[in-house]
């Protein structure tokens, strides 16, 4: 196979060992995906080894759609905030079936590719203000903390609605709920948990301070170990009655690789309106255009691929990559796939072809091997890794105008919205109504794209009609 043929990398001032090293680091900073999809899709009711299989299978293809159809080193997986929507705002908060936002994702999917083969994209991205664009990751980045926060336990639900993590105050909380039989936590689980989460944040944090490679994954795996010292030692003791199990591999099963069949192609549309369907598709559409757009922009800037007058040549067949991915992962059974900034990590290394991503996919096709590892890793391992990706996400805010109220404002009401309601749409739909309003009532509406009319005029809807 003529390598150099296919990617052109003198062309890129690159060579063969370059983009494989550059492969491997991209695999390392974002494989901690494998762990923390699938613990995050599984509060949904999905089977946690299915999830596991589509999680992989769907960065396999999307990178090397990648590869294929922009000959770019950026790697493809299941977006975090994206299955935070699709868990904890659309199953847990509305209510509806993990079968309904699968459908919402298939469907997101489908219109993104429609939207890359027409070019429509840039006119949707340019409609909308650049505050509220870095809004909406500001607030996703919160949201995804405060998730992490949550599924490790530090922050617990009290008399004042949230407060620090106690024995005495989770115990009461169980009580309430369970009546007299219920199963008291003790630091030999519950609490235990919540110490390793904590001291998993610290040494993530190190980590990411001495710009260690994989910082993110290496900080779940250390986490994990130190739970696995605690189980052998019996300081941490498995009580699944309180979600606290075994930190053990289970090779019971060799290395075989878990079904998708109980998720696979799970379309449901059942005991939703059409109204608050599209609603839904529109906010995994809104989220998955402007993070895969940003990202593209922002490594690609890095790596001086953009152009002299700041595009970035074969974008199209970037986002149909994505587009792609989002379409084909729906249907293995996971949330929206979208391109991962933690590629700049492999950019860094001197990534410059399709070959880093072609690298990076098949180190994620050989993870499907690796399941018995992935799937024994708890929520408390990977809770750092959400609080630390939240710290990054929260970064936009240094590009956002807050000294001009009529743009400060709604960033605002869309970056508060998405923690304060626990609803990334919510946070999407507040934000583009009260900038239309703002401006439109203050003598600034000639500013706002007709976009954002005909926007704000479908969420007010919404709110009407539901």
């Amino acid at each position: 196979m003529n390598l150099e043929k296919i990617f052109h990398l003198k062309e890129n001032n690159t060579n063969v060992k370059t983009e494989v090293l550059a492969g491997i680091t991209t695999f390392m900073t974002m494989a901690y995906i494998l762990a923390v999809n699938p613990n995050i899709l599984a509060e949904t009711g999905m089977d946690h080894g299915a999830v596991f299989t589509a999680t992989a299978l769907a960065a396999f293809i999307g990178t090397l759609c990648m590869a294929i159809f922009a000959n770019y080193p950026f790697a493809l997986a299941p977006g975090m905030g994206l299955n935070a929507y699709f868990a904890y705002t659309v199953v847990i908060g509305m209510g509806y079936s993990w079968e309904v936002a699968l459908a919402a994702v298939f469907v997101e999917g489908v219109i993104f590719l429609i939207l890359s083969l027409l070019n429509v994209r840039e006119a949707i991205f340019n409609a909308i203000p650049f505050n509220l664009k870095q809004a909406v990751s500001v607030g996703i980045g919160l949201f995804i903390a405060f998730i992490g926060l949550q599924n490790a336990k530090i922050v617990i639900g009290s008399s004042t609605l949230l407060s620090l993590f106690s024995l005495e105050d989770y115990n009461s909380s169980l009580q309430a709920a369970a009546g007299e039989s219920f199963q008291a936590a003790t630091m030999h689980d519950v609490g235990l948990t919540v110490l390793l989460a904590i001291i998993g944040i610290i040494i993530t944090g190190i980590l990411v301070v001495k710009n260690i490679k994989g910082n993110i994954l290496w900080g779940i795996l250390i986490t994990w170990i130190l739970g696995i010292i605690c189980q052998l030692t019996g300081i941490y003791v498995p009580n699944a009655e309180l979600g606290c199990y075994s930190l053990l591999p289970d090779f019971s099963q060799g290395v075989s690789i878990p079904s998708l069949s109980p998720i696979f192609a799970h379309f449901s549309l059942k005991g939703i309106p059409v109204m608050e369907f599209f609603v839904i598709v529109f906010a995994f559409l809104f989220v998955d255009l402007f993070d895969t757009l940003g990202t593209l922009i922002g490594v690609s800037s890095k790596a001086g691929m953009l152009d002299e007058n700041g595009s970035l040549p074969r974008v199209k067949g970037a986002l149909l990559a994505d587009a792609v991915a989002t379409t084909v992962g729906a249907v293995l059974g996971t949330s929206t796939t979208t391109t991962f900034v933690e590629s700049a990590s492999g950019v860094a290394e001197g990534g410059r072809t399709g070959l880093t991503a072609v690298t990076t996919a098949i180190l994620f096709g050989l993870a499907l091997f690796l399941s018995p590892i992935f799937l024994a890793i708890p929520s408390f391992a990977t809770a750092p890794a959400l609080v630390i990706v939240g710290f990054y996400m929260l970064g936009s805010v240094k590009e956002m105008d807050f000294q001009n109220p009529a743009e400060g404002i709604p960033a605002f009401i869309c970056i508060g919205a998405m923690s304060f309601f626990y609803s990334i749409s919510e946070g999407i739909s507040m934000g583009v109504i009260s900038y239309v309003l703002l401006n439109a009532l203050t003598g600034r509406g000639k500013k706002v794209s007709p976009v954002m009319y005909i926007l704000a005029v479908l969420f007010i809807l919404k709110y009407i009609l539901m």
